[in-house]
């Protein structure tokens, strides 16, 4: 093994998401996988050790780990990672506060990453958002999004990402001026909302588009994602990134380098 590389645990591969970075990982130079947690046995890992989530104290020595999972895993993943000196990426959502307060305690004692949406692109949408908004503070924002028929939540993580994002670049308070969809006789537009749409369809794996309207003119920003392996390999990234660096809590923009100043 190259000894440059960070040692990898997947925690839940037996996911989408998890297959998506079990196929994957070997492109990456930084990363050597040396285990995975799943919820059911995985008989084409080969000689990998695959581990049930309740026995992630037996897995070998690890860097980092990338997690998928659910929300009721993440206290004692936080815990086991702090125990192990490994830093934590995850993307599972809809955390509650338990779940929440463990990343923050975690992050005490090793660096920690958690993000919504593992797309790179997104990253960078979202940083120019923040940018346009700020430059045209008196256009109208709407942000649409697109996901497949069987999302549950609405609007997505991302689209919210993206509304605080321009709330930000307009010092303005999300929850504040949100609007979330328009129908009937009084849908006239308010000055300085933003407002949220989402379309469900299909297997379209997630589109996002942000419209700013000014006066004869309008900017469009756009993001589609084609394959779930974009989030797979952002999240890749984020690990070899993260892995050995101070404790603290971290952003997807950090990776990128563009953590709002």
């Amino acid at each position: 093994m190259d000894d440059a590389r960070s040692r990898l645990l997947i925690h839940g591969a037996s996911g989408r998401m998890g297959r998506s970075l079990l196929s994957l990982v070997a492109e990456h130079p930084g990363l050597h996988l040396v285990a995975a947690v799943a919820n059911a046995p995985r008989a084409d890992l080969g000689a990998l050790a695959v581990l049930r989530p309740a026995h992630i104290g037996q897995a070998p020595a690890f860097d980092v780990v990338i997690d998928f999972s659910a929300p009721a895993a993440i206290p004692a993943l936080a815990q086991a990672c702090a125990a192990r000196g490994a830093a934590l990426v995850s993307g599972t959502t809809g955390l509650d506060a338990s779940a929440l307060a463990a990343l923050d305690q975690a992050a005490l004692q090793v660096p920690v990453l958690w993000a919504a949406n593992f797309s790179l692109g997104v990253a960078l949408l979202a940083a120019l958002a923040r940018q346009a908004a700020a430059a045209v503070p008196d256009w109208d924002c709407e942000i649409i999004e697109t996901h497949h028929r069987r999302k549950q939540d609405a609007p997505s993580g991302t689209a919210l990402r993206l509304g605080e994002a321009i709330a930000a670049g307009r010092e303005q308070d999300l929850a504040a001026v949100a609007r979330h969809g328009r129908e009937g006789a009084h849908a006239v537009r308010v000055a300085g909302e933003i407002g949220f749409h989402a379309v469900r369809g299909g297997d379209v794996v997630g589109d996002h588009q942000i419209l700013l309207a000014g006066e004869a003119e309008v900017i469009e920003l756009t993001h589609r994602a084609a394959s779930r392996e974009v989030f797979a390999r952002g999240a890749l990234k984020a690990a070899a990134w993260l892995a050995g660096r101070a404790p603290g809590r971290y952003v997807i923009e950090d990776v990128l380098g563009l953590r709002p100043r």
